[in-house]
């Protein structure tokens, strides 16, 4: 492969990696919330075992995004330099505001979460609870921003070739950053719903059915029950959002070759960019024209109007349904899921069974609807500023291809270890206690009445 080809699938592995662990962290914040603030109304144990449990897998996450992160951004320099020597004054001031306003609240008060239980007063705890929980937003927040303005750039002038700043309000708020934002938010918390459910089932499965494996068991559940339909309006917006800005996009995420009405909905086929067709199509008639125009007749471009400069149809085309796939599994699993809760305080066993195959069903999806949202905006960098081809380095393909095979060979066992501990975790879960409060003190902080 050449150098830019490399150069491509080497920050396509570093990011794919990355993102597992933001995915993460951004909605578990607020579920380790939510337990606190349960404990601190109900003194139930449960609540503050759940919160000690998944505070460390928190904490095992955050590690792994921040040493996967600094990775990826070396390559801004190495393999991408002109990137920032074209956008590099917008760019580089939405990553240094995510540092400033989100990574170092993050670190800073992620160790009271976890050594300062005895340390500090209850309030103070739950106080930096709710800090993290809003700095991993808030770091979202600004890499959303950015990812969109480089799908859909606005607030900006060119001077010499060079990308500037005019108006950062409309940099920040740009055309796609709310759907893209609301999109990804959703998309963390059913990661978290998944994998809290899964690996409570799995405890339970294992007859660890403590009353904190319970709990958790239910709030994943719930929070499936209900994101994840949520999720199926929010995407239709953000699709809406995509094909008045990039219509080439939307035509490789369906397949979609010639400009025309009653565009149908292809459930599988197998692009062929060569003869420009599909084959083995499995459609229904119409029907993504009634999804995208909301009538049966409506008009959608295809990708004959976009020769030579649309994205590769297939990785698009298939990830798009990988991701549709798996929401509509999450859908049917979580709302199951809830009505047997409602019905029986718990789901059946052969539930359980489908919810610990569904632990990382939330990565599988988001990265499939990375995929669709980064390689559906080629052969741009930056939409209408800057080809991905012409931001490539120099370095050597030989160069890139041996620290590519290094990364993929790390990750691999990075991941394993990763998932590892967890299993790890929950296993020894039941032989384990959380911290007992400071002396005189009721969990929470609130001072215990004296008894005689």
């Amino acid at each position: 492969m050449d150098a830019h080809t490399l150069a491509r699938i080497q920050f396509a592995a570093n990011i794919s990696f990355h993102i597992l662990f933001p995915t993460i962290t951004i909605a578990l914040g607020w579920v380790l919330l939510f337990f606190k603030l349960r404990f601190n109304a109900t003194r139930d144990q449960k609540w503050i075992e759940a919160y000690f449990f998944w505070v460390k897998v928190f904490a095992l996450s955050f590690a792994m995004g921040v040493v996967s992160g600094i990775t990826m951004s070396f390559q801004f320099g190495t393999n991408w330099p002109g990137y920032m020597e074209r956008v590099g004054n917008i760019a580089g001031p939405l990553l240094a505001y995510e540092i400033l306003t989100a990574f170092f609240l993050e670190a800073s008060f992620l160790s009271i979460m976890l050594f300062g239980y005895r340390r500090v007063p209850g309030w103070l705890h739950t106080g930096a609870t709710l800090l993290v929980a809003g700095g991993t937003t808030l770091s979202a927040f600004w890499i959303i921003a950015l990812n969109s303005w480089m799908q859909t750039p606005a607030g900006y002038e060119i001077r010499d070739g060079v990308a500037h700043a005019v108006d950062w309000w409309a940099i920040v708020f740009n055309p796609s950053m709310p759907y893209r934002l609301a999109h990804m938010l959703i998309a963390s918390g059913l990661t978290v719903s998944f994998l809290i459910a899964g690996v409570s089932a799995w405890q339970w499965l294992r007859h660890s059915r403590m009353p904190a494996v319970q709990a958790a068991l239910r709030t994943g559940i719930v929070m499936a029950a209900v994101l994840a339909p949520t999720q199926l309006f929010v995407g239709d917006a953000h699709g809406l959002n995509t094909l008045e800005h990039q219509p080439a996009k939307i035509a490789a995420m369906e397949g979609h070759w010639n400009t025309g009405g009653r565009v149908p909905l292809l459930l599988f086929a197998w692009p062929d960019e060569a003869a420009r067709d599909n084959h083995a199509e499995i459609a229904l008639p119409g029907v993504a024209s009634l999804i995208l125009r909301h009538e049966w007749d409506g008009v959608i471009q295809g990708l004959n109007d976009f020769a030579g400069e649309h994205p590769p149809v297939a990785p698009v085309f298939f990830a798009f349904r990988i991701m549709v796939g798996l929401g509509v599994l999450m859908i049917a699993a979580g709302l199951t899921g809830a009505f047997f809760l409602w019905r029986r305080g718990m789901p059946p066993v052969p539930l359980m069974w489908l919810l610990v195959p569904m632990t990382f069903a939330g990565w599988v999806a988001t990265l499939a609807g990375w995929y669709v949202t980064e390689i559906g905006r080629q052969p741009w960098l930056v939409t209408g500023i800057l080809r991905t081809a012409d931001a490539a380095g120099p370095v050597p393909a030989t160069h890139i291809g041996g620290s590519l095979a290094l990364y993929l060979a790390l990750y691999v066992v990075l991941l394993l270890a990763y998932v590892t501990t967890i299993l790890h975790l929950a296993a020894k879960a039941g032989h384990t206690h959380p911290p007992e409060p400071p002396a005189g003190m009721e969990p929470g902080g609130i001072v215990a009445e004296t008894r005689s």
